[in-house]
């Protein structure tokens, strides 16, 4: 009845070095620069959502739209996990016509 259950971990494995891998790309973190604020967005607001130019890595120079929780500006560095993966746009805010 109260039988023992193992959780297996299918997310990540980890290699002979000690990294982890699969759930992100097998590059080194990056920075960025915040080029432009497009927007807001998440369910309250609480995610910007910013344009933004990779600095180094093998994506170097290209622009990308990315989700910024917390405070952020023009000009601004972030470090990104991957640069492979980009965030989906804004959409207006559309409301139902009752005419």
């Amino acid at each position: 009845m109260g039988g023992q259950k193992t959780q297996i971990d299918k997310g990540s494995e980890t290699s002979k070095t000690g990294t982890i891998r699969g759930r992100f790309s097998s590059e080194e973190p990056v920075n960025a620069r915040v080029e432009s604020v497009v927007g807001r967005t998440g369910a309250r607001g609480e995610v910007t959502q910013v344009m933004a130019k990779v600095l180094s890595g093998k994506n170097i120079e290209k622009e990308m739209r990315r989700n910024v929780k917390g405070p952020v500006k023009i000009g601004d560095l972030l470090t990104l996990r991957e640069t492979e993966i980009e965030a989906r746009r804004i959409r207006e805010n559309r409301r139902l016509r009752t005419t």
